[in-house]
């Protein structure tokens, strides 16, 4: 017997933070200070990295790539969650709801494999050097970048198709600042058991292997690096830096998508992934590089010249 949709919900109403009255203004202006961080400063990588020669690396090909996409990524979340701390409105409409959730979730996948592609980059940088620019020349890297984006759009697919699938009669109320798997799951009507599965199997898939292999690609770093005395420790500290944020990401992501029920805390967990390594990672990732560094005092000066001259 074919199962019927038994779906009588046509909105949502996206709770957030409502229940912290007195902090809605420093929220609102501490998550709009972190959002414009991190545009204004992952767009000043992407532009420096296009213009300048000396950044048309491997490297930093993938930096520009995880720039777009981490722009793309926070902006699915973040302008709703300010909406949400000034309007007495809080709705999202079905569809919009899971368009959202699939935008997220997509997003997020492609940025976890996208990351361990990058600690793949600099694994062979220090483990092979001599094969390394052979290794990653201009068409394996752009079919690198795009393996990340594939996976992503079709794994997200399969926990968002069998939330979707669930029936929502009522409740309506999402204890979230944004449409998650969890949340929706557990509003279900439906016995929702073969969706968190599912959920639970694509985070060990797209989440947790990528950071096992992002472990395994900095333990053979360091490794390598300690059998070095001289001529390594730059990269020994721009590894260590980027594993940092790596670890921060990955150890909130892994705890809010493994668990199937989620819990009351996923939405401040959330905001660690969503609202505070994103403003971080333009500065752990190229503006601590001395390349980086100096093409920016470059490319000032230049702008200073021009605007000289425009001005009588």
């Amino acid at each position: 017997m074919q199962k019927v949709n038994r779906t009588s919900v046509m909105e949502f109403v996206l709770l957030g933070f409502s229940h912290f009255h007195k902090f809605q203004n420093f929220l609102f202006w501490a998550v709009l200070l972190a959002y414009i961080t991190c545009v204004l400063g992952n767009i000043t990588i992407l532009l420096l990295v296009r213009s300048e020669s000396s950044l048309h690396t491997p490297m930093y090909f993938f930096i520009s790539t995880f720039t777009v996409l981490e722009i793309m990524f926070v902006s699915v979340t973040v302008p709703k969650l300010l909406a949400l701390l000034i309007q007495t409105t809080k709705t999202i409409s079905f569809i919009g709801c899971f368009t959202q959730l699939y935008m997220f979730n997509a997003l997020g996948e492609t940025e976890c494999f996208l990351l361990s592609l990058m600690v793949f980059d600099r694994y062979l940088a220090i483990n092979n050097p001599l094969r390394y620019s052979t290794i990653m020349n201009t068409r394996f890297c752009h079919e690198l970048a795009f393996m990340p984006w594939i996976l992503g759009l079709v794994i997200s697919l399969f926990p968002i198709i069998k939330t979707f699938l669930l029936d929502f009669c009522g409740p309506n109320e999402i204890d979230h600042f944004f449409c998650d798997l969890a949340p929706l799951q557990n509003l279900a009507c439906s016995d929702p058991f073969l969706s968190n599965i599912v959920t639970i199997v694509a985070a060990c898939f797209s989440i947790v292997l990528p950071f096992f292999a992002i472990v395994g690609f900095y333990s053979h770093i360091i490794y390598t690096v300690l059998k070095i005395k001289k001529g390594k420790q730059k990269a020994f500290s721009t590894c260590s830096s980027h594993l940092i944020v790596a670890c921060l990401f990955y150890g909130t992501v892994i705890a809010v998508y493994i668990r199937p029920k989620g819990s009351q805390y996923d939405k401040f967990l959330a905001l660690m992934y969503t609202v505070v390594t994103p403003p971080l990672n333009p500065f752990i990732y190229t503006l601590r590089n001395r390349e980086v560094r100096n093409s920016l005092r470059k490319l000032t000066r230049q702008l200073f010249k021009e605007f000289s001259l425009l001005v009588p």
